[in-house]
């Protein structure tokens, strides 16, 4: 039982003692989100029924006035890992409330499932993440419909938004399945469901007026029924204040430090990299992450153009924009991460029998282009081409996400990251990471970058500084952890903080060792495990450290500590969270259910957060 759990009834002193922790925390979720209309209304219905001296029986609702409660809503549902969903969300809800219908804007982490039942009008907007896998803020949701427990929803009516990126196999498979589950419990697909991948801008705005337009007729009939609109009442985390810089208007950006911070003879090539905002109205809090855009290798794309016989100042049109083909391929175009989008487009333009063949066979595709960039299949099949076609084979350069290594409480107009340069060899050439390659090999310090900052409220420190964390972030998922620690150390949280760091050598690969032993000394960090996987006969990792621990981890858990993971998704995530199944259920006299039920708790309650990629 957590050490908490007796604390019921204990009053809270923030709203002067008058109200119980479980009160305090209700009306903070009701209100958190509504604008200063939205609170005025509230503040004024609240201060007429405290003047009548009315009091609502306990767990009876409010009675709003009839035009209210009668006004129809559509609820619009996000889960997002990065924040792109909950953007695009969020457009929608600015487009419903333009047109004068009510909405309800809600992360799928402060959705009840249950609640499922009581709706008629949804759209959801939901990423994919990892290997078909729900977005931390979507698992109970997702789960949830495809249990038995699931009502019938034939009385709903929805449309579902999924976003993706079709270099991974299980493209957009969240979406997917929430279409299915809604389609088995009788609900109506209103309008048709869209998978976008990474270049989504403008068919997430074509989606939204579509979705509009099929929800409206019965918003508008409704509306009418009931006498007119009023203003929604959203439920969910406030926005944080818009930079007028952000993913489709960068900030340029001054790169002011590349430092490689691994030793000579380590195996990785790890570098920390400093950026000014000076100039900036970009703001950003410890979890969040910075998009960075990149320039192609100058070489390979000159080697492109030879390849496909193309003059170098040969106009083409990118969007709106007109510009040389040189500079399209160096500065707006994807080159490194291939996709079999590329390979379809590619193998159509050329004729190629080969990659025509390709494209019959799924299976073959993904084994083709898994250890191959673009320029390798350009490089293997080369063909002559126009310059307009190689580019409508190619999609748009996206930024690559980092997550931020600083606290503007200790680095202010500056922010920091910790980039692992991505390099193998594969065809009898060196490969590079697009963005890696660029900031590690190409960049030089003075130079402009293109940047803009990420969201993420599903990796945010607790509000209470007294509250203890456990940090596990091996190789340069060390970073938001150096975050923390920064912010922690300027706000004199007295909170317990507890690392665990992993890689291959002490003496090569300790990133930040420094400042750790630092904070360790000062008091700021309570304790640091270490994991040199290499340093002895017997690898040892961050899992292991954490099972040599178990009595104390789970000791930090019942008192209400936070457990954070940053770093790999497919291996050391699911590790770790295989030893903290074992770490409960060997501490607890729990089953394996009853542990997984225990960390879905934790996640439930923001106490169990992933930054995982």
């Amino acid at each position: 039982m957590s050490a908490n759990s007796n604390n019921q009834n204990t009053s809270v002193g923030a709203p002067g003692a008058i109200l119980s922790e479980p009160q305090w925390n209700a009306i903070t979720q009701s209100i958190s989100g509504l604008n200063a209309q939205q609170l005025t209304w509230v503040s004024g219905y609240l201060a007429g029924l405290a003047a009548s001296g009315q009091a609502l029986p306990q767990g009876q609702a409010a009675a709003v006035p009839a035009a209210a409660g009668e006004a129809p809503v559509l609820t619009i549902l996000f889960g997002s890992q990065t924040g792109n969903a909950k953007g695009i969300a969020q457009s929608l809800q600015a487009k419903v409330e333009a047109a004068g219908y009510s909405s309800k804007l809600i992360s799928m982490a402060d959705y009840k499932p249950r609640q499922i039942k009581n709706e008629t009008h949804l759209a959801i907007v939901a990423s994919t993440h990892g290997e078909g896998e729900p977005p931390d803020d979507a698992i109970e949701l997702h789960e949830f419909l495809g249990t038995k427990k699931a009502p019938k929803v034939d009385k709903l009516k929805y449309a579902v938004l999924s976003l993706g990126d079709s270099s991974y196999e299980f493209f957009c498979q969240t979406a997917k399945d929430f279409e299915e589950r809604f389609n088995k419990l009788g609900a109506e697909t209103i309008f048709q469901r869209a998978d976008l991948d990474v270049d989504y801008d403008d068919e997430a705005a074509k989606w939204i007026d579509g979705a509009l337009d099929a929800f409206e007729p019965d918003l508008k009939a409704q509306q009418q029924a009931s006498g007119g609109q009023v203003v929604a009442m959203p439920f969910g985390a406030a926005a944080p204040a818009a930079s007028q810089y952000t993913k489709q208007n960068p900030f340029a950006a001054e790169l002011s430090v590349v430092q490689k911070i691994t030793g000579r003879d380590s195996t990785k090539d790890v570098r920390h990299v400093e950026i000014s905002l000076e100039g900036s109205d970009i703001t950003y809090t410890p979890g969040d992450s910075l998009g960075v855009y990149f320039l192609n290798d100058e070489a390979l794309v000159d080697e492109v153009l030879t390849l496909t016989q193309i003059d170098a100042s040969s106009t083409v049109e990118l969007g709106d924009e007109e510009l040389s083909i040189r500079d399209a391929l160096i500065e707006k175009l994807e080159l490194t991460q291939s996709y079999p989008g590329f390979v379809e487009k590619y193998a159509t333009a050329t004729g190629n029998p080969d990659l025509l063949k390709l494209v019959e066979d799924k299976a073959a595709m993904r084994e083709y282009i898994e250890p191959r960039q673009i320029f390798d299949i350009i490089r293997q099949n080369p063909a002559q081409l126009e310059a307009q076609t190689l580019v409508d084979c190619l999609r748009k350069l996206q930024a690559r996400l980092y997550s931020i290594a600083s606290s503007q409480a200790e680095v202010e107009e500056e922010v920091h990251l910790t980039v692992g340069l991505v390099e193998f060899d594969a065809f009898g050439s060196e490969h590079l990471g697009g963005c890696s390659g660029y900031l590690a090999r190409r960049a030089e310090e003075g130079c402009k970058v293109k940047v803009f900052s990420e969201h993420n409220d599903n990796f945010r420190l607790p509000a209470n500084d007294e509250t203890p964390i456990i940090m596990v972030g091996p190789g340069t998922g060390i970073a938001p952890f150096r975050a923390f620690l920064q912010e922690r150390d300027a706000r004199e949280a007295s909170g317990k903080n507890w690392l665990f760091f992993g890689n291959p050598h002490f003496t090569q690969d300790f990133l930040y060792q420094v400042e750790i032993q630092g904070y360790l000394k000062s008091g700021l960090l309570t304790k640091v495990d270490v994991a040199f996987s290499r340093d002895q006969a017997e690898k040892v990792y961050v899992q292991d450290k954490l099972r040599k621990n178990s009595q104390e981890v789970f000791a930090w858990l019942e008192a209400g500590a936070h457990f954070y993971i940053c770093g790999d998704a497919n291996r050391m995530a699911k590790d770790v969270h295989r030893a903290l199944v074992d770490i409960i259920k060997e501490n607890s006299g729990k089953d394996d259910e009853q542990a997984e039920q225990y960390l879905k708790d934790l996640r439930s309650a923001n106490r169990y957060q992933k930054d995982v990629y």
